[in-house]
């Protein structure tokens, strides 16, 4: 796994990522994608992988999160998911899951929002996108999980809701990455 293998297959994640959105019903939103994640199996892989994306621009954060390094890298050149530009990457050093294939594994997208509890995020959705009800009662094919995930020095609730089918991952949570990463650098 390195950068150009990521460059080669980015156009296809980035289409089964979009046919998500749609099935979804989230283009309907028009949600701002704050980033790209990455999922590898092995810190030699990770640590390679952070030293090629510091060449494509700069890591902003890197945090401990659930007890490993997490790094967000804002790309000098923004990847493109159709018309919309994605300025960052994340990359977490592995835990001790194995996933089955490494490489993209999500995007995030940002629904607006003062919620402050996966709940209060679920309920919103729901109320803007009523076929999310089913989706989010599990009453569906699509896996759901709700989580907050929160970085050491972070001050901003940032609940998320993944949305998964297929080996691909639709995240939606209601604070922009850069906006969390300037909350944890406000000590």
């Amino acid at each position: 796994m390195n950068y150009s293998i990521l460059q080669h297959t980015w156009p296809n994640f980035s289409l089964q990522i979009q046919a998500f959105i749609k099935q979804l019903g989230l283009t309907s939103l028009s949600l701002a994608c704050d980033h790209a994640a990455l999922r590898v199996n092995n810190n030699q892989t990770a640590q390679a992988l952070a030293d090629e994306f510091a060449q494509q621009g700069k890591i902003i954060s890197n945090n401990m999160i659930n007890g490993r390094p997490i790094l967000i890298i804002k790309l000098s050149e923004p990847l493109l998911m159709g018309t919309t530009a994605i300025a960052c990457v994340e990359l977490p050093f592995p835990s001790d899951k194995m996933y089955p294939v490494e490489g993209w594994e999500h995007v995030e997208l940002v629904f607006p929002s003062n919620a402050q509890t996966c709940d209060d995020l679920a309920s919103q959705l729901i109320a803007k996108i009523p076929q999310l009800a089913a989706v989010i009662a599990g009453e569906t094919n699509i896996k759901v999980k709700l989580s907050s995930p929160k970085g050491d020095n972070e001050r901003l609730a940032n609940p998320t809701i993944a949305f998964k089918a297929n080996g691909i991952c639709v995240k939606v949570h209601t604070h922009d990455i850069q906006k969390i990463i300037d909350s944890e650098q406000a000590n």
